[in-house]
C-alpha cells in the first residue's frame, strides 16, 4: 500500500495538470457560425443576401453579441462580407478565388477516397448517391444540390478527420455559393450524379486508384465548368 502512494505521489503536478485537461466546448458563438455555415452549405443563404445581428439572434436564441463574433468568424473564412455603414451580406465570390478552392478540393477528397475508408464511411458515401436518385427522381433540384454535397462531405469523412471535416465544410458552403449561378441550368446537378455512381462503385469495390482518377477527372471538369459559368 505505501508503495502504491508513492507512486500516486510521484508526479503530483502532472496528476494536476491532468485533473484540468477536459474536452474542449466550442462556444455558443462557434456553434452559431457552425449553423450559418451549414445553411450555406445547404443553399438556405444565397450570395448576396443581408444578414442581421438581431434577426439571427432572434432566430437561434443567442444574444446579439455572440452572433456578431460568428459574423466575424465567417467573414474571415470569406463566407460573409461586412460593408461598412451597410451591413453583413453572404459573399459573392470572385471567379479568381475558383482555383484556389479547386486545388483544396483535390488535395482532400483526392486523398481521402484513395486511402479507402470503413464500412460505415463507404456506407455513407453510398447513402448520398441513393438521396441523390431520389431527388432526381422528384425533379427536385435543391435536393440534388443538397445530395451532391453530401457526398462530397462523405468522401472526406472516410480519412476519420476533425480537421479535414471543418476544412471541408467551409470548402462546401464556398462551393454553394458558386453553384448558385451555375444551377440556373436545371442539369447541372443532375449531370453529376451518373459520375458520383461510378465513382461510389469503385469505393465499394476498393478499386481505390480508380475511384481516385475518377474523382480527379470530375473536379477537373468541375473547375472548368465553373470557371466557365463565372466568366473565368
Amino acid at each position: 500500500m505505501a508503495g502504491a502512494e508513492q507512486q500516486t505521489n510521484e508526479h503530483p503536478g502532472l496528476d494536476s495538470a491532468r485533473a484540468r485537461v477536459r474536452m474542449r466546448v466550442p462556444s455558443v458563438a462557434e456553434r452559431v457560425a457552425e449553423e450559418l455555415r451549414y445553411q450555406l452549405a445547404e443553399g438556405f443563404l444565397v450570395p448576396g443576401a443581408k444578414l442581421t445581428e438581431a434577426t439571427v439572434a432572434e432566430d437561434l436564441g443567442v444574444s446579439r453579441n455572440t452572433v456578431r463574433e460568428a459574423f466575424a468568424e465567417l467573414a474571415s473564412e470569406r463566407l460573409l462580407i461586412r460593408q461598412p455603414n451597410r451591413g453583413v451580406y453572404v459573399a459573392t465570390l470572385e471567379p479568381g478565388d475558383i482555383h484556389d478552392v479547386y486545388t483544396v478540393r483535390r488535395a482532400i477528397e483526392v486523398s481521402s477516397i484513395r486511402a479507402g475508408g470503413s464500412p460505415e464511411r463507404i456506407a455513407a458515401v453510398r447513402a448520398a448517391v441513393e438521396e441523390g436518385k431520389r431527388a432526381a427522381a422528384a425533379n427536385d433540384n435543391d435536393g440534388l444540390g443538397s445530395a451532391n454535397q453530401h457526398f462530397h462531405g462523405a468522401i472526406v469523412a472516410l480519412a476519420e478527420s476533425a480537421r479535414l471535416n471543418a476544412i471541408m465544410k467551409q470548402v462546401l458552403a464556398e462551393m454553394r455559393l458558386y453553384f448558385h449561378k451555375a444551377t440556373v441550368d436545371a442539369n447541372f446537378y443532375s449531370d453529376w450524379l451518373e459520375e458520383n455512381e461510378k465513382i461510389c462503385s469503385a469505393l465499394e469495390h476498393g478499386d481505390l486508384e480508380k475511384a481516385g482518377d475518377l474523382l480527379l477527372a470530375y473536379l477537373n471538369r468541375s473547375e472548368q465548368q465553373q470557371a466557365s459559368v463565372h466568366g473565368q
